[in-house]
């Protein structure tokens, strides 16, 4: 099992964060530009953690060089059931450098972004926070 799907799984917040690279970029299914930055990203990490219920890990799937993987899961936002996908790119460190999630369907992909845009004044403060500022 991939050490970023067992923090997830174990709800371990820290060591996910811990897995990120400073100049991470978080590509958001329900936001049109990328999130740049170890601080936003963890802490849109922690506003999902806030958000699905349900979530499970049903599938990994890793690239030849170790450097990708793709961890299909399944999660609830309300009452909408959602599949989706984390796709991971790690740097020459063994960090994630690139964290991009899809999701489906598209009624599950408009909870989610209701669900998230109402924690989006929380994790701009946090990542704010991270920041130092």
């Amino acid at each position: 099992m991939h050490p970023f799907r067992k923090a997830v799984e174990a709800g371990d917040l820290t060591a996910i964060e811990e897995m990120l690279a400073d100049d991470v970029v978080f590509t958001s299914p329900v936001a049109f530009k990328p999130y740049p930055g170890k601080a936003i990203t963890a802490a849109i990490l922690r506003g999902v953690s806030r958000v699905f219920t349900d979530f499970r890990y049903v599938r990994e799937i890793a690239g030849a060089d170790g450097r990708d993987h793709a961890l299909v899961f399944t999660a609830k936002v309300g009452d909408k059931e959602l599949n989706g996908c984390d796709f991971l790119h790690f740097d020459e460190d063994g960090r994630i450098d690139d964290l991009m999630v899809m999701v489906r369907p598209l009624s599950a992909a408009h909870a989610l972004s209701e669900a998230m845009g109402a924690q989006f004044e929380r994790i701009s403060r946090e990542a704010a926070e991270a920041m130092g500022g």
